[in-house]
């Protein structure tokens, strides 16, 4: 912490005096030198009083530092490590019976309706949902797994049914047309194995198998097609990030991007280091199309989360801001020749600026060295 070093007020009848420097811990105030952190620690042995309407005198000559009170955009930020790639793992398990006739290609993307993989020539597609098939549908059923299965054909193109949770006999005929159109056999039933389901179209990670091996183990890895950035956040700067935040990630090239924080965890995992334990959770930052990316499946990154942004807010240098006797914070004014001192609300804090209300933008106050 600085201390401000401060003049005696005189009187009328006597001249200004200026009297000699005192050592560091005895000033009459103290100067806050940076972060909202600091603000308990800006104590003094004996603090200025701001005293009456206009302050107290403070000197009678210019000092040798001061600064503006000036109308900005303050933005918090918070830089971490990061990990770029397309988000979770997800691994498909294949039929218990059958071949394995077709493999799609490593880094092929697959939407809706395309086939995930083949067995003994029969395409088992994918449906968007969020919720897998744990049974075999058919005519009769109910549930959200039917409303799902319809919503599904109703997006490719089938109708004649109601999107709902039940099962009917127009159900079962856009099924059989649907199985049809795929060149499978025609049931008017759709069992677990028929079908992939995921929330969106997705990326084939690693293949898991060859073609001509038994269907019933693993067949493939994929994951999500939004290119996003993992990061493990120390649990002591969670309450800087949240949903829907700008972030800005940092390439190993040093070209930029912009992302969105898309996640924020609430699970806190303990890592243990070499040298310490950390405690963290996990973020996840979206990051949108871009050129610049593509080159780069997965990639250690820099991430910059913007924590805040106060617009039009006025501020002065942290250290400008001194502890009153009296309680709370002021800033030394500068008026001609002599200074006073004007007591101040500190609000938020960035860049080694903090934001004040109390004084006029213009202003000019005193900033210690």
């Amino acid at each position: 912490m600085t201390d401000l070093r401060t003049e005696e007020a005189v009187s009328a009848s006597d001249e200004p005096r200026v009297p000699p420097r005192r050592r560091r811990g005895r000033g009459r105030a103290a100067v806050v030198a940076g972060g909202a952190a600091l603000l308990a620690a800006a104590v003094a042995a004996a603090a200025i009083g701001v005293g009456g309407e206009t302050g107290t005198p403070a000197a009678q000559r210019t000092p040798p530092a001061t600064a503006k009170v000036a109308r900005t955009t303050l933005t918090e930020t918070k830089t971490v490590d990061g990990t770029l790639g397309y988000g979770e793992t997800t691994t498909v398990t294949g039929r218990s019976q059958g071949t394995i006739t077709w493999l799609p290609s490593p880094g092929s993307t697959i939407k809706r309706g395309r086939a995930v993989y083949s067995v003994d020539a029969d395409r088992v597609p994918l449906l968007y949902g969020t919720t897998p098939l744990y049974r075999t549908l058919q005519d009769g059923m109910e549930g959200q797994d039917v409303k799902l299965l319809e919503r599904n054909l109703s997006k490719l193109g089938y109708d004649g049914f109601t999107v709902d949770d039940e099962f009917t006999w127009a159900t079962r005929e856009a099924v059989e047309d649907w199985q049809d159109d795929l060149g499978l056999e025609v049931t008017g039933r759709v069992a677990p194995g028929d079908v992939v389901v995921h929330d969106g179209a997705l990326r084939v990670g690693e293949l898991k198998t060859a073609l001509g091996n038994p269907a019933n183990g693993q067949v493939l890895t994929y994951t999500g097609t939004t290119r996003e950035v993992t990061v493990d956040l120390d649990v002591a700067d969670r309450h800087l990030v949240k949903k829907g935040l700008k972030a800005t990630v940092e390439l190993p090239d040093g070209a930029t991007v912009r992302g969105t924080v898309t996640s924020v965890g609430k699970v806190a995992t303990q890592n243990t280091g070499q040298e310490e334990t950390t405690t963290t959770i996990e973020v996840v930052v979206a990051v949108r199309a871009d050129k610049k990316i593509r080159t780069y499946d997965t990639a250690p990154v820099e991430v910059t989360i913007i924590a805040e942004q106060r617009k039009n807010a006025l501020v002065v240098p942290v250290n400008a801001l001194v502890a009153l006797a009296e309680g709370g914070y002021g800033v030394q004014v500068v008026e001609g020749p002599a200074t006073r001192y004007a007591a101040v609300e500190a609000g938020m804090f960035a860049d080694g600026k903090v934001e004040i209300t109390g004084v006029a933008e213009g202003t000019t106050v005193v900033v210690p060295k």
